[in-house]
């Protein structure tokens, strides 16, 4: 049976979905495409009428979640808080893929890693945009805040310690919001 072109394309966004989710929540050495595909409510072989393979998949799930952009439509500062607060932290599976799956990219394929490349300037340029401060700043800041807002979800996702993980993500806000009240200080140079 013939499948029309627009289940064709529901078909493709629902696999998207669910690898995106499975990707985040295991890690991409740990999901298989048959997995995918099941948890799609899909045969195997229909695979390969969307995919080439599993690293097109991977490639094509991380674009498709980094374009989704959760959180977006907040102010800047919400945006934050909501980032680095303990209910992101636990939502790995429909969390920041960047925080979920930035060490599981590193060993990717080059395309993989543009994607992610991609998704983080995008974030860059919107924070930057979002960011009241004065116009020089903005993209240090959004650089700095970003990195800053990433390396505390990864680290508060890793510690077994719940006190320290939540203090993590508190002190790493109240970090970021100190730095908005303080003038930037020349860059460093280049040696």
């Amino acid at each position: 049976m013939k499948i029309s072109r627009e289940q064709m394309a529901e078909n493709r966004q629902r696999i998207l979905e669910v690898a995106s989710r499975l990707f985040r929540e295991k890690g991409f050495e740990a999901v298989g495409v048959a997995e995918v595909m099941k948890a799609a409510g899909l045969t195997h072989g229909s695979f390969y009428g969307h995919f080439s393979s599993k690293d097109d998949l991977i490639v094509q799930a991380l674009a498709h979640a980094l374009g989704q952009r959760n959180g977006a439509s907040l102010p800047l500062g919400a945006y934050m808080e909501e980032y680095l607060s303990p209910r992101h932290r636990d939502n790995r599976a429909g969390g920041c893929p960047i925080s979920g799956l930035a060490a599981d990219t590193l060993r990717q394929t080059p395309e993989a890693r543009a994607a992610v490349t991609e998704g983080v300037r995008a974030q860059i340029d919107w924070m930057s945009e979002k960011d009241e401060g004065p116009d020089a700043d903005r993209r240090r800041r959004a650089i700095a805040n970003w990195s800053a807002m990433v390396g505390a979800t990864i680290l508060a996702r890793v510690i077994v310690d719940p006190a320290l993980s939540k203090e993590i993500l508190t002190e790493t806000l109240a970090w970021i919001d100190d730095g908005a009240d303080r003038p930037a200080s020349a860059p460093a140079k280049a040696e």
